[in-house]
């Protein structure tokens, strides 16, 4: 039954997350991509910070440092993702930071020894592939931005693992609010340095942010965090990967975007993914044998 719960969350994470492209569009165009991440992680810290205070009043020192080195990876994913925006296509760009969904099983048979499942492998490598469907406008040339943004992927594969690693033995609660608060330092340290501190609140814009903070960020976040301590690290990330899915249905539904065949085979492949991921052998035990009696 966990498995199911933390399954579910991780849906309900992609969902939120593919319902704020049209948000962080709308923030982009009155605040800075650097004030846009500073900001939406202090109100994400705060919110949970004020939801589970009397939880915080008992936080360990070892949470506090597992905490602050999510956040850290957490920052450096959204910094890279941003500066790669900066130099390349925000469809190359979105393309290659899903990559993650291809490293995490790798990289936690680097660092773990841990066993490779071949039907999840096989699995991230479809919804990357429908990933790619889904958003990529194919182009042969590479640039800083594209290095920059598969970078991004890697770090957000680190974020993935560790989190995974670290929610088995902390309180996840007390591990997303001081990721969160962490993230945020660094986002207003780097607006210091960045001359941006000074965040204006702009009428209908502050809405995006607000959205962005409370659920693109605490909710979503946290419901990762949980979800982590009951599936595995491949799952969970081919799991997020719905993300450009659910951005892709909410575009045809609210934006009445127009779906084309390559938007139907990407989708196909990303549920396919999840089928072949969760059901494993079974899915092939459940055939029936042809030709035997």
């Amino acid at each position: 039954m966990r498995k199911y719960i933390g399954e579910i969350s991780l849906i309900i994470t992609a969902f939120i997350w593919g319902s704020g492209f049209v948000v962080t569009s709308i923030s982009l165009d009155y605040y800075s991509a650097y004030q846009n991440m500073a900001v939406r992680f202090l109100i994400g810290g705060v919110i949970l910070g004020l939801f589970f205070y009397k939880k915080m009043k008992h936080v360990k020192t070892e949470t506090i440092l597992k905490g602050a080195i999510l956040g850290s990876i957490l920052y450096l994913a959204f910094a890279l993702q941003t500066v790669g925006l900066q130099f390349t296509t925000p469809s190359k760009n979105a393309f290659l930071t899903a990559v993650n969904v291809v490293i995490v099983p790798f990289l936690g048979w680097a660092i773990y020894k841990k066993r490779l499942d071949k039907f999840e492998v096989v699995g991230a490598v479809l919804a990357m592939l429908g990933i790619g469907l889904l958003s990529l406008r194919f182009s042969a040339e590479l640039n800083i931005g594209d290095i920059l943004s598969f970078l991004c992927a890697i770090v957000f594969a680190f974020h993935i693992i560790y989190t995974a690693k670290f929610v088995k033995t902390e309180d996840p609660i007390n591990l997303t609010v001081v990721q969160l608060f962490t993230a945020a330092v660094l986002g207003f340290v780097i607006l210091v340095f960045r001359g941006e501190a000074a965040v204006p609140i702009v009428d209908g814009a502050v809405f995006s942010l607000v959205y962005l903070g409370i659920f693109g960020t605490a909710a979503a976040f946290l419901l990762q965090t949980m979800a982590q301590k009951f599936i595995s690290e491949t799952k969970a990330a081919i799991i997020l990967s719905t993300e450009s899915f659910w951005g892709m249905v909410l575009s045809i539904a609210v934006l009445g975007e127009v779906i084309t065949l390559k938007m139907a085979a990407g989708a196909a492949l990303i549920l396919l993914a999840i089928l072949i991921s969760e059901t494993k052998p079974r899915l092939f035990k459940a055939m029936p044998l042809r030709g035997k009696m």
